[in-house]
């Protein structure tokens, strides 16, 4: 079933407003903890740490910093002023204002109860666990957020399994070119960062200036210089957002001579987390930590500057508990000398990188950035774009520094690609620009913000939505991958009116690989000769039963298999699978009504037409499995166009509408007809043919309930 946002709801608003109480108390609990304290030096007092780094490796002391008002020596250290001072009235209704505002603007009641069963903690009311989430109203006019656009969405879902324990949740964030940040963009990423907190998510900030220098050399005078100033700017633009500030760590890196072997990942695995207390300590307070580039030596305590890269993907190692000298392979992360793995110190839930030139572009020409990457799936074809020197021009949004953008994408890929295979699968990495992520409109949207709602076709949007928190909220990115680009861009204006910026976030997961039959990449998919030899669904490279399984699982109804290979055997066109049956599409070539196969090869009137599209109900409305199945059918299989049929009251069909370039309510009949062919291309006779085909396929199932 499709549900939509309940903004107006009393009920909703009372869960989420308990909700926002609960992280209040939350954080007042934590400040009650012994050791816990809210100040620190300013940035101006604030000593890095080389000196006292050897002294921690020879004693085995640390030796932090932190922000917020007052001072505080170290952790256990006692607070120098009140430490169990409650949140003042104004701090909480402000950050229950917030979080119900997020939660009612972006969250669908499926969105918010994934994100309640994750981030909501044991602290939070009976009322409001996720097992009790109110339901929400179906509203059917109004413009809506993009975060409310339909799901696929079949039937009711199986819930998540909350998760266990209560380990802190986190995102390693690495901001690149901080010091090209004016004030007020560092400042609105702050605010961001600090509100992702107020929402269950503590960032560590990798912060990246730049610099050239190898970790052979010694960081130079310059380098310190433009770290610690940036470090000061990051500290104080945190602390300026609420308490508690942000803790520096420059001490808590070490390196080694050489690396483990590493099999899939180009990230160096020289540098580790040598103290680990100077990284939990504040994680458990609630702090956010801003981390240095530079690690030391074991051997002979030397300073070195490291790669930004290398830290962010020694911390996602550090906290996810996989230790040094673990060998990635594909899926999963493997022990080199035992099966022993030290426990997880953290969840790492995201890998953020804010970076000037956004997030990866796309390699269709007019399409912008990519909006999801299924990293399985899409690796290496968006490597080798990148990689490839005639790309240079495609990718490069910066004409003023012509073939700088192409390598630093490359290596933002990489780095999402390394961490992620680490990382549980659950986990997601964002790339941004800085705009984006402190959520400033450009001066296009600020001159026609009353349009700005207006622009995407049947998809309007709300002014705009912080890439960070909408992901965090809905496990998706604001945009569906599957959206044809019309629905986001619009075609065209009146002159007097401006077309407001495209999104340059990407999101990118794990995923998971699409396995097609005929094989796209050896030959477009092209109708057979009749006496030609033919693909069929009792092939061994099919499972039969598995696919079986997925349509009887994704349509709550069984199918007629028997029926149904029947009807297939000598029109299957093609079959796309995701992942181990998690979704999938059969395809088929159709004759129009009456004519035999012959002649509609000969005439070339076969239509390609989608005949199953299917998704395991708990992989349903979350992973995007249902937009890598569409993108596989459009982009790679079909992309000359495909038609198919939805009964007129199945609620798949806004889902749909978004997706086609046309429908059609059939008469007489309880079919509406979709297609994805290029308008430019519809002629009258290819729509009397969609319609005749449309009409006429038999349905296959073993009840005799109307098929969806």
């Amino acid at each position: 079933m499709f549900v939509r946002n309940g903004g107006a709801n009393n009920v909703w608003k009372k869960a989420t407003s308990a909700a926002a109480q609960a992280s209040v108390i939350r954080e007042h609990k934590h400040k009650q903890q012994p050791g816990y304290y809210t100040g620190g030096v300013s940035p101006v007092q604030r000593h890095h740490l080389s000196t006292a780094a050897e002294n921690g490796v020879k004693t085995g002391t640390t030796t932090s910093t932190s922000t917020g008002t007052g001072t505080g020596t170290g952790f256990g250290a006692a607070p120098s002023r009140n430490h169990n001072r409650s949140p003042s009235s104004s701090e909480a209704r402000e950050k229950r204002e917030f979080l119900i505002s997020v939660l009612e603007s972006s969250a669908t009641k499926r969105d918010a109860k994934a994100y309640l069963q994750t981030f909501g903690g044991s602290t939070l009311p009976a009322s409001v666990k996720p097992a009790s989430a109110p339901a929400l109203p179906v509203l059917h006019d109004g413009i809506r957020p993009p975060s409310t656009t339909p799901l696929f969405v079949q039937g009711s879902a199986t819930p998540a399994v909350p998760a266990a324990d209560e380990i802190p949740h986190v995102a390693i964030v690495k901001l690149r070119d901080p010091q090209a940040w004016d004030d007020a963009l560092l400042d609105g990423v702050a605010k961001t960062i600090t509100q992702l907190r107020h929402l269950g998510l503590l960032s560590i900030i990798v912060p990246d200036c730049g610099v050239d220098e190898t970790s052979e050399r010694p960081p130079g005078p310059r380098w310190q210089s433009t770290l610690a100033q940036q470090t000061d700017r990051i500290v104080e633009a945190i602390g300026r957002h609420g308490s508690p500030g942000a803790e520096v760590v420059d001490s808590g890196l070490c390196r080694t001579d050489s690396a483990p072997p590493n099999v899939i990942t180009t990230i160096s695995s020289t540098v580790h987390v040598g103290f680990e207390e100077v990284f939990t300590t504040p994680i458990r307070y609630g702090h956010i930590l801003v981390v240095s580039p530079r690690a030391y030596a074991e051997e002979t305590l030397d300073s070195a500057v490291v790669d930004s890269d290398e830290v962010v993907f020694a911390l996602a190692r550090f906290f996810s508990g996989v230790p040094l000298g673990t060998q990635t392979s594909g899926s999963k992360a493997t022990a080199t000398e035992d099966d022993h793995r030290p426990p997880r110190r953290a969840s790492v839930d995201r890998v953020i990188v804010i970076d000037p030139f956004g997030g990866i572009p796309s390699g269709r020409q007019g399409h912008g950035t990519e909006v999801f990457i299924n990293l399985e799936q899409e690796f290496g074809n968006l490597q080798n774009l990148l990689a490839s020197p005639a790309s240079a021009d495609q990718t490069n949004r910066e004409a003023s520094a012509p073939g700088a953008a192409r390598p630093k994408h490359l290596e933002n890929l990489k780095l999402v690609k390394a961490a992620l295979t680490i990382l549980p699968p659950t986990a997601s990495a964002l790339i941004t620009s800085p705009a984006e992520a402190a959520n400033l409109k450009g001066p296009e949207e600020s001159a026609n913000g009353a349009n700005v709602e207006q622009f995407a076709f049947e998809v309007r949007t709300r002014r705009w939505h912080n890439p960070l928190i909408h992901n965090l909220l809905t496990d998706r990115p604001v945009y569906s991958s599957s959206l044809p680009i019309g629905r986001i861009k619009p075609a065209g204006h009146g002159s007097g009116r401006m077309v407001p910026r495209m999104p340059t976030t990407t999101l990118a997961k794990r995923g998971m690989p699409v396995t097609i039959f005929p094989d796209p990449r050896a030959g477009p998919w092209r109708a057979p000769h009749p006496l030609g030899p033919r693909l069929r669904l009792t092939d061994t490279c099919i499972d039969l039963p598995r696919l079986i399984h997925l349509i009887n699982d994704s349509f709550s109804r069984k199918l007629d298999a028997e029926h149904y290979l029947r009807r297939v055997e000598d029109s299957l066109a093609g079959i796309i699978i995701a992942g181990e049956y998690e979704g999938g599409a059969i395809l088929t070539w159709e004759r129009p009504f009456g004519m035999d196969e012959g002649t509609a090869y000969s005439s070339g009137r076969l239509v390609p037409y989608l005949d199953k599209f299917a998704v395991l109900k708990k992989s349903q409305g979350a992973g995007g499995v249902a937009d890598i199945v569409f993108n596989a059918m459009v982009r790679d299989c079909f992309p000359g166009g495909v038609c198919w049929r939805s009964r007129k009251n199945n609620p798949v069909n806004k889902w749909y509408f978004e997706r086609s370039s046309g429908t059609v309510k059939l008469p007489d009949s309880n079919w509406t007809m979709f297609w994805t062919t290029p308008n430019p291309s519809m002629t009258e006779q290819l729509v009397h043919d969609y319609e005749d085909v449309c009409q006429n396929v038999t349905p296959s199932w073993a009840d005799t309930k109307q098929a969806d």
